[in-house]
């Protein structure tokens, strides 16, 4: 783990170009970079440096806290209209038969297997089939908070909404509408993939453009709502790109304020038309980690997807700026296990969770969806936990 030295100790530091230098002076006054000093980070701070930086930022804002929440995942289907080359999740509609194709009814039984469990949130996300249109999310987010009406409901995508709102030809702001009052809760980060339209359009075209997946977004702030925001990155992008999509983030969150967390999302290559491309290395995620945390100055928090990282680079992560790391899931999503990604078998409970982060010297923090704290694990005693020896445990971040 990177430890926290002091910040300003960097301003001194020879072998740092002035460029870098005036970066983390900037930081220290808790002033906004800029593109090009955003693009300077990814292409020319040392690992050591960017973890100072992020570090330093967490810490300002969160201290040790570190979040999770207990969560379930449903996924209607994976058969899905569009062909992201990316994608190892879905199945063409002509191959639906490798699939899965949910009803309410099927989903409710899903859900109602929960129904003596302390979840709080339900994510629903899928693919994109003209039976899953405007009138059958609203049934069942209305069924869901019937059944349920304390489970938070976080669901779809704008890849989603946008094809709903236009087969059922009602513009993103009435369809917003509809959906929040049938009982959807927040949005979830996906779809965003790249919105640099030379890269989307090669890796996902044919789906709601990134300026859409914008606009999606901004009118569901508008009726006062939540949301988070993801990148996918470690593919054919450039740092330009990366650095270009966190810019239009920045930016919407200016004028609305509505997202609570960014995401990114690590390109897994197995099982896609994208195999021949090679996945980041563990360097090269904490890199984009970090640089994210510094980038992103107006959002509050940045989690790591266990499931899609692997827990033990997870860990690491909590010394490059990330102060969540997602919730319990319960095997409950196939979308990473199906590309190659290292959690096979999604799951941990509450215990594993608090022991991974405890174990690199974090304060396990359980959040709702909107992060209003539900129990502070600091002081609960636990057993060690078997499953925990093949994790790392890493040194006590230095608070001098």
């Amino acid at each position: 783990m990177i430890q926290t030295s002091d910040l300003k100790s960097l301003l001194n530091d020879s072998t740092l170009s002035q460029d870098l230098k005036a970066i983390a002076e900037k930081v220290l006054k808790k002033e906004r970079i800029s593109e090009e000093e955003g693009l300077t980070l990814f292409e020319e701070a040392p690992l050591g440096f960017l973890g100072t930086l992020a570090n330093h930022i967490r810490e300002s804002r969160h201290g040790d806290n570190t979040y999770f929440n207990r969560n379930f995942h449903l996924e209607p289907t994976n058969v899905c209209l569009y062909t992201c080359t990316f994608c190892s999740y879905s199945r063409l509609i002509k191959k639906r038969e490798e699939g899965w194709e949910y009803t309410q009814d099927d989903m409710m039984d899903i859900i109602k297997t929960y129904d003596d469990k302390p979840v709080t949130e339900v994510h629903i996300v899928g693919g994109v089939l003209p039976q899953y249109d405007l009138k059958f999310y609203t049934d069942l987010f209305k069924t869901i908070k019937e059944h349920r009406p304390e489970l938070h409901i976080k669901a779809l995508t704008p890849v989603e909404y946008h094809y709903i709102f236009k087969k059922g030809k009602v513009s993103y702001a009435e369809g917003m509408k509809l959906m929040k009052e049938a009982g959807l809760d927040s949005m979830p980060g996906g779809g965003a993939e790249i919105f640099h339209p030379e890269i989307r359009d090669e890796i996902a075209g044919g789906k709601c453009s990134g300026e859409e997946w914008l606009q999606i977004h901004e009118e569901w702030h508008k009726l006062d709502m939540r949301s988070n925001a993801t990148m996918l990155y470690g593919h054919i992008e450039k740092y330009k790109h990366r650095i270009h999509h966190m810019e239009q983030l920045r930016q919407l969150q200016d004028r609305t304020g509505g997202f609570q967390t960014f995401i990114p999302l690590k390109f897994r290559n197995k099982g896609n038309q994208m195999s021949h491309v090679s996945e980041s290395t563990t360097v090269e995620d904490l890199k984009m980690y970090a640089v994210a945390r510094i980038y992103l100055d107006n959002f509050d928090h940045v989690k790591a997807y266990w499931p899609m990282i692997g827990r033990n680079v997870a860990q690491m992560l909590l010394a490059f700026g990330v102060d969540d790391i997602d919730g319990t899931i319960d095997d409950t999503t196939k979308i990473y296990s199906m590309a190659g990604a290292e959690e096979q078998t999604p799951a941990m409970n509450t215990q594993e969770l608090v022991q991974l982060i405890r174990r690199v010297g974090r304060k396990p923090i359980e959040r709702d969806t909107l992060y209003k704290v539900v129990k502070d694990y600091t002081e609960e005693k636990f057993e060690e936990d078997n499953h925990f020896k093949g994790y790392i445990s890493l040194p006590v971040v230095n608070k001098d």
